[in-house]
């Protein structure tokens, strides 16, 4: 498990924090997004996956291609 990931399932990263635009080369703009929701505390595979069909989001998104108002709604649907 990542860094960034070990930091979102201990709650000392928010969801907000890990899906701020960041550079390309940055390791946490790397990482599915599906792989950080899972990292969350309750949030397992299937309700991650559930999140981002109903968000219109595909599973092999990466953290650096959300644009800002996907960010918004997953940091809504999952609120701190």
């Amino acid at each position: 498990m990542s860094r960034a990931r070990a930091e979102l399932a201990t709650g000392a990263m928010s969801l907000a924090r890990a899906l701020e635009p960041r550079e390309p080369a940055d390791p946490v703009a790397r990482l599915y997004v599906v792989k950080v929701l899972e990292s969350l505390p309750g949030v397992g595979k299937v309700s991650a996956r559930r999140a981002l069909e109903e968000l219109g989001i595909g599973e092999r998104r990466r953290v650096s291609t959300l644009g800002p108002q996907q960010r918004a709604a997953l940091v809504a649907r999952f609120p701190a």
